[in-house]
């Protein structure tokens, strides 16, 4: 199934104040079925009992290389200096980027994300699921993600790659130094991941690997608080995304949002209540031919049925993000 593992190849995640996700995430990563790789941890200034816990890990792994970040007067604070130190203590050229709260969905992940036959290829966008949890909000993020999922992958496929997620991704090591790595957007909390790949991806490098063995499960924020400062990051960076894709992107809202102002308007008139429950059903059914498939595909099968309400729900959260983000500027990362 999964071509010879060809190529050395690091593995680069960092962690802040991550010491209980480490513990029980980080010996999947150390335990895959790939034979020469290391892992580099970089402790963002951590305080919270991740320094001994990393020691004990490196006793244990040899492969595990451990990274150390500490305060001072010169540092600039920020996930994306965390990554730059941890590619600059990569010893191979293939990086694979994943989370301290992530967990692979199998001892063949890095088998999926190594280094592509076709030494053209320098990015591997893959795709990340949140774990199930009970509630609304864990059904919304998971939702999203899938959502988002759809979107930059069948982009990829049709040669316009525009974003990538730092849970599940890869590149070369070479690409990043080429392009000074972060130095254009480092002034943002955001982007270490879709910012670079917005950048530097293209129809001819990209490559994306969405094989279920190579899915990175990941915690998802469980108040609604954290979801939206997560997403205000997010919605941050777009907005330094290429001129095309802000114009593709936000066409989708804008035609999302004039379909249910137009369903809206329809309703309060008695005579139209009839086409607008039309119109509505319409759209249902149409999506339950497309929308079932990939969700299973994409490890969310059990969203099906709840779909239509879901998709209301997120079309509300994405507006009030996008309301809160024009006031609400001050971001970061941990």
């Amino acid at each position: 199934m999964w071509e010879t593992a060809a190529k050395p190849l690091s593995v680069v995640i960092c962690a802040r104040n991550e010491v209980v996700n480490l513990r029980e995430y980080l010996p999947a990563v150390l335990a895959q079925d790939y034979p020469q790789f290391e892992v580099v941890v970089v402790n963002d200034r951590s305080w919270d009992g991740t320094e001994e816990l990393l020691k004990e890990f490196s006793e244990q792994y040899k492969h595990l290389k451990v990274v150390t970040i500490v305060d001072g007067e010169k540092f600039i604070a920020g996930k994306k200096f965390a990554v730059t130190m941890g590619i600059k203590a990569a010893q191979y050229e293939w990086l694979v980027f994943t989370d301290a709260d992530c967990v692979p969905a199998s001892e063949h992940w890095l088998r999926g994300m190594q280094q592509p036959a076709d030494d053209q290829k320098e990015f591997i966008l893959g795709y990340s699921p949140y774990l199930k949890r009970g509630g609304i909000l864990n059904a919304l993020i998971r939702f999203e993600t899938f959502f988002t999922a759809v979107n930059y992958l069948s982009f990829a496929l049709k040669g316009m790659p525009y974003m990538g997620v730092g849970r599940n991704m890869a590149y070369k090591k070479a690409l990043f130094f080429k392009n000074k790595g972060f130095a254009a957007h480092m002034h943002i909390p955001s982007g270490d991941d879709d910012l670079f790949v917005n950048a530097h991806a293209n129809s001819r490098n990209t490559t994306i690997q969405i094989h279920r063995d190579t899915h990175v499960w990941s915690e998802p924020n469980v108040s609604f608080g954290a979801y939206l400062r997560q997403k205000k990051r997010h919605f941050g960076a777009g907005k330094l995304y290429k001129g095309k894709h802000k114009f593709i992107l936000s066409s989708q809202i804008i035609f999302q949002f004039l379909f249910y102002v137009f369903l809206v308007a329809l309703m309060c008139f008695k005579p139209a209540v009839y086409i607008a429950l039309g119109v509505f059903l319409g759209s249902v059914i149409i999506r339950c031919f497309v929308y079932p498939r990939l969700l299973k595909r994409l490890n969310y099968g059990g969203l099906r049925w709840w779909f239509p309400l879901l998709d209301i729900l997120l079309f509300i959260f994405l507006v009030f993000n996008g309301i809160v983000s024009i006031f609400v500027k001050k971001v970061q990362w941990k």
